[in-house]
Parts: C-alpha cells; structure tokens; sequence
C-alpha cells in the first residue's frame, strides 16, 4: 500500500468569501498548521480580524436575501448536488481529512459519508417545512410560518472537521439561513473544500463562508449584530464563553460541548459484542471523541474476563501512518494535547490505578513518523469515582474500567457527573436495557452498541454538555423561527 504522508503542503488560502478563496484583509497573528502523523509543518495560515469578520458577514447577508426567498424544493435541489459531489470526491476529501487532523483513513472514509448523509437528508426536509392552520370563531382563522433566522455562525472542532460544517451547514441552509462557518485553527483545510462544494452546486456566492482563526475571532462573529444564532462545538469553557457573548445580544445558541459517558456492561450481556463496544466508546479517533464511553461500569461477575479481553484487543490495535489502510488508530491532534493526555495517565496511577496496558508516547517503526503525536492505547484498572481519571474528560485513548453489583448502584453512579451528553448499555434483558436508557441523564443513550450517529436522529447532551440539537428533524427548530399571522373574516370585535 502507498502513502502520501509527510508530502502534503498547504498552497491555497483558506478563508472563503464571495465564492471565492481569499487572503483576509486584516488580522495580525499567523499560525502554523501540522499533519499530526509526522509532526510536520504544512502551512501557515492568518487569522481574521474584525473588518475580515465583518466582509464574510456581509458577503452572507447579501447571499441569504436570495437564497431565503427560494423554495424548499429548489434549496433542496441544491443540496441534493452537493451531497452528490461529495460522494464523487469522497476519497479526496477523506485524505485531506486525515493529513490535517491524524485519524485513520478509515474512518475518515465514514465521516464523509456521514456528512454526505447529511446534507441528503436536510435536502428530503427542505422542500417539506409548513406551519400549521387554526381555525378561530366567526370564519376567522390563524396558522404559523416557519421562516429562517439570517445569518448563522459555526464554530467546529478539530476531531471531526468536514462533518461538523455539514452537521452545522445542511439544516442551516436548508431552512434559508446563510452561515459564516468559523473551523479550528487546528484544522483548518477541509472545511475550504465544503465552501468551494457548495459554490459548485449552485448555492448563491457568500452563502457559506470560511474566516479562520482563535477565541478573538470567535468573539467577532458571536458579537456582530447582523449574526443571528451561533452553533458551538467544543469544550466547556468554551462554550461558557460562547452563551455570555451571545447572550449580550439576546441571540439563540446550539452548544455541543464534552462529556463523560457512562457504559455499563452487566454480565447478561453478549460478551463479545460488548467487547467490541467498549473499544468503539474508547479509542475511536484516538479517543477524542466527545461521547465517548470511557466510564466502562462492568459487573462483578465478569470483571477479570471482560478486562482481560478488552486489553488484550486494546494491545492488538495496529497504531501507525493514519492513511495506510490497515492502521486502526493513528495521531492525537497536537503535541501538547497529546502530553496532557499522557499526564492524565501519570496522574492516574499516582491515585492508585492500574495501567494495564498502554498509555505511554508511541514512536512508529517507519522513521518519517518518529515526529509524530501517537500513544497506545491505554486501560486502567483498579479505578475509584473519585480519581481525576473518571470525573474529568481526557480526549485521548483511555479507558477506566469500574466494577459495581447492582443496577440500582450503577445507576446512581453513571449519573454522578457534571456532563450528560451519552451513555451506554450492554445486556440481554430488554426490560432492563430500556429502564437504564430511561434513567440514564444523557442526551444520547445506545443500547448494545456504541457511538452510532445517525442523521436522521438528534444529537446533543443534557447538563453541562450543552443544549440544542444537531441532526433530526429537531434541528430545524434551532435554525428557524415561527410566525403567527392571525386572520380576522368578520369585523373587528373592540371594548372601546
């Protein structure tokens, strides 16, 4: 098998305005950008200022008036077209994926057929969005118009670059929206190929436009009065941040922001089946992944056998090149993320847990990778709720594994946390799986499986994991309003 590692050198700029790449006109801080597999350098992008913010918001807003005034059908034919080239340049745009942010290319593959997906899916319910009609005394009557918001922002993270701008773009648009589409400055290349996609299929030029750059940025976008509701992806804080900003202009807000997901395997389970889940829930992406399973709660009764297999399996993932085919778990995003990640490990054991396998840097054999940000993948055994290891969210490639006895015990346990955006069960008793879905606090629940995501079903967390939903028919109530239009047919009924 060939590679292209360690060759790909950024030549394009990587803002996108007016249908058309573009440098930003202001903006005083430059920023390198890597390919995790090999730690090198493939580029140095600007930052947008504030007159660049404003020129891509404007650009939007001048688009959204046409676009807005379409039908359902003709912005779902649209659609439908750029799902279609995403198909055609599904390898491309895959590989693309992987050189900037570190994961295998197979699952690279399946982010962009997920985001494909998505915009075919919002294309079918484009053409079929309608309020309802009341009728009211006298002949009168009443009915709601759904109508778009403006100007949308999307600010995405960097473990899913491609997928959170369809995630984000495709109910956005739609509904008629326009969107100023903010990526990480991690990983800031992919999203360049959705706006030049879009352009190809026919969307009006400005509809969907690219600036890059930080929190200063960011901050430009929430605040610009012509924005009428930001989609965050990301972390905590973050996402704080994000809500006071926006609420300073009283605009709508969808965060997606982190967990701590519980997964809890009883002993009824089909014991392979919830193997194979546990490594899905944990070391998918290298494990940054926001729900993530990385609580494994396992009942007593098959604690050793279910630890042993999962670690002997975890020492079995094939770690290396991220765009050769066999490899199953390639970079983290960066160097420093992946030093906090190995610091969670120390701090683990420290608190008393077992490293059973793993958790320690990883240097490929092949000598163009030796710079590159890789673990293994790490098991921890012997763990408490109390350590820092179980409580805080490490987006990295560890699991920790917990016993309990009961489920009215587990129950309890799973929910003690801050976060709520998934969890997980493994068993045969199907009363049982659904009584645990339906007390589990999380946004999102699996029953004998792991981090499927569905288009057409609704994604998004419950507590501080954040609020809003993505994908579903439910995405379209946060990227539209209702109107009411009341309808007198008689004469006007006055106490004066």
């Amino acid at each position: 098998m060939s590679t292209i590692t360690g060759t790909f050198q950024l030549e394009h700029a990587l803002n996108y305005r007016d249908g058309a790449r573009t440098e930003p006109i202001d903006g005083d801080h430059m920023e390198e950008t890597y390919e995790p597999a090999t730690g090198r350098v493939i580029g140095k992008f600007r930052f947008s200022g504030e007159k660049e913010v404003d020129l891509a918001v404007q650009s939007a807003q001048a688009a959204f008036k046409i676009w807005s005034q379409k039908s359902g059908m003709e912005r779902s034919t649209i659609l439908l077209e750029a799902a279609r080239i995403i198909r055609e340049r599904r390898a491309e745009i895959a590989t693309m994926e992987t050189i900037n942010n570190g994961k295998s290319i197979t699952e690279a593959l399946v982010d962009i057929d997920v985001s494909w997906q998505s915009l075919q899916y919002y294309a079918g319910l484009a053409g079929s969005m309608a309020g309802q009609h009341v009728q009211l005394p006298q002949g009168s009557f009443g009915y709601t118009r759904r109508e778009p918001l403006g100007v949308c922002v999307g600010i995405g993270a960097w473990n899913y670059p491609f997928q959170i701008a369809c995630w984000k773009s495709a109910p956005a648009l739609a509904c008629g929206n326009a969107m100023v589409f903010k990526p990480s400055p991690f990983t800031p290349v992919s999203v360049l190929l959705l706006a030049e996609i879009y352009n190809e299929a026919g969307v009006p030029k400005g509809l969907f436009n690219v600036v890059q750059g930080g929190a200063a940025t960011g901050q430009f976008l929430i605040q610009h009065p012509k924005v009428r509701k930001i989609s965050f992806t990301g972390s905590v804080p973050t996402g704080s941040k994000v809500m006071e900003l926006a609420a300073k202009g009283i605009k709508p807000v969808t965060l997606e922001l982190g967990g701590k997901s519980p997964l809890i395997i009883f002993s009824d389970c089909v014991f392979r089946n919830a193997v194979k889940g546990a490594l899905m829930a944990n070391f998918l992406t290298q494990g940054e992944v926001c729900c993530n399973g990385t609580r494994v709660f396992v009942q007593r009764e098959i604690l050793d056998a279910f630890t042993n297999e999962v670690v002997k399996e975890a020492q079995n993932i094939k770690i290396g090149d991220p765009l050769l085919e066999d490899t199953r778990m390639g970079a983290l995003i960066n160097r420093p993320h992946l030093e906090k990640v190995l610091s969670f490990v120390k701090q683990a054991k420290d608190q008393g847990a077992q490293v059973l396998c793993g958790g320690d840097l990883y240097v490929p054999d092949d000598p163009k990778l030796a710079d590159g940000f890789y673990m293994s993948p790490c098991v921890l055994g012997n763990c408490k709720d109390s350590m820092t290891c179980v409580k805080e969210e490490i987006f990295g490639p560890v699991m920790s594994i917990l016993p309990f006895d009961t489920e009215e015990e587990v129950m309890e346990r799973a929910n003690n946390t801050r976060f709520g955006l998934a969890a997980g069960v493994f068993t045969r008793d199907i009363q049982r799986a659904h009584r645990v879905a339906a007390g589990l606090q999380a946004g999102v629940c699996f029953i004998n499986n792991y981090n499927v995501s569905p288009v057409e079903l609704p994604f998004g967390g419950y507590k501080m994991s954040g609020f809003g939903r993505e994908n579903g028919e439910a995405a379209i109530e946060y990227y539209s309003q209702l109107k009411t239009v009341c309808v007198e047919m008689g004469n006007v009924e006055s106490v004066f």
